[in-house]
């Protein structure tokens, strides 16, 4: 029996019994089983709300005890708290297209970050809207019809003149200009469920909540950060960005419970990529890709429970749609993880992809722009295959800002000290990087060529190299003969 490529995806990862029995018993027998579990279901609204460039661990209930989060504490002690969620991209539009098609960026040729998502591509609030649901997307823009207002005339051009631009037709409602939940609400016809994204600009950059900010002198500064004055000022504008999200999220959490919402809402809280802090958006590392996931679900979520499994971007759009009684279509790769929401057995993944691509519309001038890259991670072990490997690292939206300019130059006079040195300003990365995530998770030790770890690297890249093959990747593959 030949396996689709969704099918190698849910068999290596060991997915749950429903998703193995989605590819071996008869769609009939299987719609059948699923049914009563499904139309329970169907009325149920979904709030979707992410955050811009947020990683794990910068939320309070993830063990930080410098930020003040009071409301996504609270969403976390009345839910689930997800402790391995990883996006399939460092950055915003192809993290994003896989979130709403439940695919790979590389598979649905959403790699270059300036690109609409394509037509024929599924996204998942077109089937809740033909199933009945009313759907929108506001506050911070979606990032999936290309550059928008900042795109060049002749790009405008195109998108015009050959109708690129489709979210107006696939949801109900959209407002890139303002996170206005009562409005929306407003507009939900009278006995149909909703789905709304709710997206925040916060913590994006630049770092401007001033009235948020905690004293840069009281932080504990994460082991993956060189401690200077300005890294330490740097960091408490990042804060105070995600203590302003989180009041405004507080807010958005007050008035679906005013308006007599919240026992038949799911409310789920996700970072869309990693924060543009050092060596993590942009990059494959786990600042880049690891993100905090938080649901809430009275009735169903134990409150203050957490999870351990490894989570997919791609997993989103399959859960939000068997949620709503929707079979996920063949070509989504990503797995529906409502078993572990309603607390039955879920074996889950056993690895996650990612990809880099371009970033923004800049020209290739460094590796903030443009870097070629995939990863693929276990449950311990993380593999980092750098196609650009010759290229230093660039970092993603702060390259101008004082702290980094001040590393600089500290790494030039040598005082920097060798663990940061080598990270930061090495002249070139290796190939191919492996880390430990249990014994080194700030994946500063690279196991790559080494004998004690030969059959982990061995094994890994057969794995991301079927992977890559099975998306039609472009990049060359990582296993040369």
């Amino acid at each position: 029996m030949k396996l689709s490529r969704r099918s190698f995806v849910k068999m290596t990862s060991q997915a749950s019994a429903l998703a193995l029995a989605s590819i071996f018993l008869p769609k009939g027998l299987l719609a059948n089983s699923k049914a009563g579990n499904l139309q329970k279901k169907r009325h149920l609204n979904i709030l979707f709300i992410l955050s811009d460039d947020h990683s794990v661990p910068y939320v309070g209930c993830y063990g930080n005890p410098d930020l003040k989060t009071p409301n996504l504490d609270s969403m976390a002690a009345d839910g689930m708290r997800f402790d391995r969620t990883y996006t399939t991209a460092p950055q915003c539009v192809p993290s994003r297209a896989s979130l709403m098609s439940g695919r790979s960026a590389v598979d649905i040729r959403m790699t270059r970050f300036s690109a609409p998502l394509p037509a024929e591509i599924i996204a998942f609030p077109e089937l809740l809207r033909k199933s009945g649901y009313y759907t929108g997307l506001i506050g911070r823009t979606y990032h999936l019809d290309g550059q928008g207002r900042f795109a060049p005339e002749i790009t405008k051009r195109v998108f015009e003149e050959h109708n690129l631009r489709t979210f107006p037709r696939r949801v109900d409602y959209i407002d890139e200009e303002k996170a206005n939940l009562e409005e929306f609400l407003a507009k939900v016809p009278a006995g149909h469920p909703f789905f709304l994204q709710i997206g925040f600009s916060d913590p994006h950059r630049p770092f401007d909540a001033k009235d948020y900010e905690p004293d840069p002198n009281s932080l504990t500064i994460p082991e993956s950060m060189p401690d200077t004055p300005l890294v330490r000022q740097d960091l408490a504008g990042h804060y105070g960005e995600i203590q302003r999200l989180d009041d405004s999220i507080g807010k958005t959490l007050k008035l679906i419970k005013d308006r007599g919402l919240e026992d038949n809402t799911i409310v789920v809280f996700m970072g869309d990529n990693g924060a543009a802090l050092l060596r993590s958006k942009g990059t494959l590392y786990e600042g880049g890709l690891k993100v905090p996931l938080l649901i809430r679900w009275p009735g169903h979520v134990k409150g203050g429970s957490v999870c351990d499994v490894l989570i997919s971007g791609e997993d989103i759009a399959p859960t939000f749609l068997e949620l709503a009684g929707i079979s996920p279509p063949e070509k989504m790769t990503g797995i529906s993880f409502i078993n572990v929401l309603e607390g039955k057995p879920f074996k889950g993944r056993e690895h996650v992809f990612a990809a880099r691509g371009s970033h923004a519309s800049n020209l290739p001038i460094n590796t903030a722009a443009f870097d070629l890259g995939r990863c693929v991670i276990s449950k311990r072990y993380k593999l980092i295959y750098n196609a650009l490997w010759q290229l230093p690292y660039t970092p993603v939206d702060f390259e101008e800002q004082p702290f980094w300019k001040d590393l600089g130059r500290r790494n030039a006079e040598g005082t920097l000290g060798p663990k940061f040195s080598r990270a930061l300003f090495a002249e070139h990365r290796p190939m191919f990087e492996i880390y430990d995530l249990k014994k080194d998770p700030d994946e500063f030790d690279n196991l790559a060529g080494r004998p004690e770890t030969a059959d982990i690297e061995k094994k890994l890249k057969e794995l991301l190299q079927e992977w890559m093959i099975l998306n039609q990747d472009y990049l060359p593959l990582p296993i040369e003969r």
